[in-house]
């Protein structure tokens, strides 16, 4: 009996995810496909692999669009010498007013620190890079790194230790990205213009092909169907006053990082910052505005 009750609870659990458009899978194939350079992208089982060589780099997408929740991919990075490679991993909207959530993962020479470029992109514009070095070897082994997307914030989480935190700040007149349905990215390819060393650090071609290798990926998140009008989505995917269903990422305990994340914030922030736009006075004489509410 006990069985049965937990295998219709089980169902009316899986039923209920299908019904609020909650996607979490492991498989590929279910929830992206390839975007470019399809012969450069290798999938076995539960692994999946971009390769990066002197013809192409390659990349894929999620098939759906997501308007709020979280994205999650377990990545290890291009093993030894990776430098004048980029892998990314991102959201983003369509168009040139385009909102965009990026990790970058910009290569280096065997034995120094891979560097993690964050960026946040409102209505085509970004410009506001952060760089961090991490805590452990990102090529040695798998580590998860997650998009976290609410109305109030977008949290950049390693292990799910945050390590960027761009707020609402509308009530200040900052536009913040809210309307516009995304799709989950990810692709390798050689940025030896600017991405090690400011560029100075070239590809070594000898040691390809260059690969960036992915399990376990995970969308917890309110998938929009096309084509809808965003105000449609956004009534959809956001949890209403009229006691409309609350999603996870509406609770008041994800509207705001808890003492802990806090703390674990100013660690990153604190040791493992190698830059930020907010500070860089020779681009923005003027403190950009989203940036004063860091320093108080």
């Amino acid at each position: 009996m006990a069985n049965e009750v937990s295998f219709s609870l089980s169902m009316a659990a899986v039923l209920f995810a299908l019904l609020i458009g909650i996607v979490s899978s492991v498989k590929f194939e279910e929830l992206f496909r390839p975007s470019w350079a399809r012969d450069h992208v290798i999938y076995q089982r539960d692994l999946l692999q971009l390769k990066l060589d002197k013809d192409s780099g390659a990349g894929f997408e999620s098939k759906g669009k997501y308007m709020y929740g979280k994205v999650t991919a377990q990545i290890k990075l291009v093993e030894g010498d990776s430098a004048g490679t980029v892998t990314a991993f991102y959201m983003s909207s369509d168009g040139p007013n385009h909102n965009e959530f990026d990790f970058e993962f910009l290569g280096n020479t065997t034995g120094e620190p891979y560097l993690v470029q964050t960026n946040v992109y409102v209505n085509g514009v970004g410009n506001r890079e952060q760089r961090l070095n991490l805590w452990f070897d990102p090529a040695k082994d798998f580590h998860s790194y997650s998009i976290l997307w609410n109305q109030r914030l977008v949290v950049f989480l390693v292990d799910e230790t945050p390590v960027r935190v761009h707020s609402n700040l509308e009530h200040r007149g900052i536009p913040f990205p809210k309307d516009q349905a995304m799709r989950v990215y990810s692709s390798i390819w050689n940025a030896d213009d600017w991405a090690t060393q400011g560029g100075r650090v070239k590809t070594e071609w000898s040691h390809a092909p260059f690969i960036a290798s992915y399990k376990a990926f995970e969308i917890d998140a309110c998938e929009c169907p096309l084509p809808r009008a965003a105000a449609e989505n956004m009534k959809r995917c956001s949890s209403g006053s009229g006691g409309v269903k609350r999603y996870w990422w509406d609770e008041p305990t994800m509207l705001e990082l808890n003492v802990h994340q806090r703390h674990q914030l100013l660690w990153v922030r604190a040791n493992h910052m190698v830059y930020d736009y907010c500070t860089d006075n020779a681009r923005f004489p003027v403190i950009p505005v989203e940036c004063e509410h860091h320093h108080h």
